[in-house]
């Protein structure tokens, strides 16, 4: 079936294209730089003249949308060609399904780990506490107020300010170390924790592949020694191993023992200490085990349901209201009359608040072309990306929206339209669904 006739999601062939363990990757290709002399960063504390936020990474494109779309291309382009071409990229899975899963708390956990001098100790995993340099935030997305990555100090002014939410004890001290606590997020309990400590930890076999359901952002290096740690458990079944991140439950990052001494920005988020990494190597060993040796494991402590207890600072929806004679749906600044390909159409329309309904498997918008039976076919949704949707608030309960259509070459001349749909929230609390459509205008190259 020819791509470029079928709409995203709605095709006969699904795909997937998994994270893995992203804790230190970037889209941002073409580095960091600068913003005020165009050089590249300071490598080790990314700064510029000691500023955090004047170090940034930029991607290949000209904003987030574009590089995405860049990205993707890439990958897809790639694994198109491995599936129609490369016979040898291709590879039946065939043999058993299985898994092996439990919780694991993970501040209780202990392992052996080998010291230089000392030879092998066994060590205890810590209650979970962020670190100064999660606050310097990255490259990708710098934090406030100047924090810095690779900070191993305290401060004493941001000592007592997150004192006031809660001081470390002096054992969460001793065990996070080199790690200065900014947030002691193990030990502080009102609502609720805030961060898990009981742990779900997965490995699935789909006959000669293994996935590794990981509950945390694994870096580059963390990554590859724990799938050559499965690999080695599983040596004599020559299975393959892929690491699923940000699995079952979210952990921040885990990075080596040699990256956490950095103290970097994934450093500082890797909430259960120094030896995290060697817990998870250790647990995620019993797991193969468990599954080629037909074992069955406990299923380990029970995490708390808190479900019932979740709280948002996300303030609702109060009520939409449309504008004196208008409705929602009005298309109040319409397409130009004739486009060309290349060129962008805009329309905007009275609209509701997008979070009345998030249009899950539908759509926001439809770009349609009237066929020659006068029918209109849909031709691009908002999960184009010759498409983007935009909300505006106007006033305290009126808004508006705002759909382009980067109309792509090669674009068939024609009769076109623009239309957007939505839900707005009345004075009873009722969510009520509407549309409106654009006047038509006429594609010409």
């Amino acid at each position: 079936m020819n791509g470029d006739a079928v709409l995203p999601g709605k095709g006969p062939f699904i795909a997937a294209f998994g994270q893995s363990n992203l804790g230190d990757v970037s889209p941002n290709t073409k580095g960091a730089h600068c913003l005020d002399t165009g050089l590249p960063c300071d490598l080790y504390k990314s700064t510029c003249n000691n500023r955090t936020a004047l170090c940034i990474a930029s991607g290949p494109g000209k904003d987030m949308m574009d590089s995405t779309r860049i990205i993707g291309t890439k990958q897809f382009d790639k694994a198109s060609a491995m599936f129609d071409q490369d016979n040898d990229a291709m590879e039946s899975l065939e043999g058993p399904i299985q898994f092996a899963h439990q919780f694991v708390d993970m501040p209780k956990y202990e392992v052996d780990v080998e010291d230089p001098v000392a030879g092998t100790q066994k060590v205890k995993l810590c209650k979970p506490a962020m670190g100064y340099s999660f606050a310097a935030g990255t490259t990708d997305g710098p934090g406030a107020f100047d924090f810095t990555q690779g900070t191993n100090t305290s401060n004493p002014f941001w000592n007592l300010v997150s004192g006031l939410i809660k001081t470390p004890t002096e054992e969460q001290v001793n065990c996070h170390y080199p790690k200065p606590i900014l947030l002691d997020t193990g030990e502080i309990t009102f609502p609720y924790l805030w961060a898990p400590q009981i742990v779900e930890t997965q490995i699935l076999r789909v006959g000669q592949l293994l996935i590794a359901a990981v509950p945390g952002e694994f870096t580059t290096m963390a990554g590859r020694r724990l799938r050559q740690k499965i690999s080695e458990e599983a040596a004599e079944s020559n299975v393959k191993v892929v690491i699923a991140g940000l699995s079952n439950v979210y952990t921040h990052y885990i990075t080596t023992f040699e990256e956490y001494q950095e103290q970097r920005y994934e450093g500082a988020s890797n909430i259960f200490g120094p030896y995290a990494h060697a817990a998870y190597l250790d647990q995620y060993s019993k797991l193969t085990q468990a599954i080629f040796n037909n074992e069955t494991l406990e299923d380990g402590p029970e995490p708390p349901n808190l479900v019932d207890k979740q709280i948002s600072l996300l303030p609702g929806v109060i009520y939409d209201e449309a504008p004196k004679g208008k409705n929602f749906g009005d298309c109040v600044d319409q397409p130009a009359p004739t486009v060309k390909p290349s060129e962008t159409v805009t329309a905007t329309f009275i609209a509701g608040h997008p979070r009345n309904n998030l249009m899950t498997e539908k759509t926001f918008l439809k770009v349609e072309k009237q066929s020659e039976n006068g029918r209109w076919q849909v031709v691009a949704t908002d999960a184009h990306f010759s498409t983007t949707f935009s909300w505006h608030r106007m006033k305290i309960a009126q808004s508006e929206v705002l759909v382009r259509w980067m109309i792509p070459e090669g674009t068939a001349d024609g009769q076109y339209r623009i239309s957007h749909y939505g839900y707005h929230k009345n004075l009873l609390g009722l969510i009520l669904p509407y549309h409106g459509t654009s006047n038509a205008f006429t594609v010409k190259a």
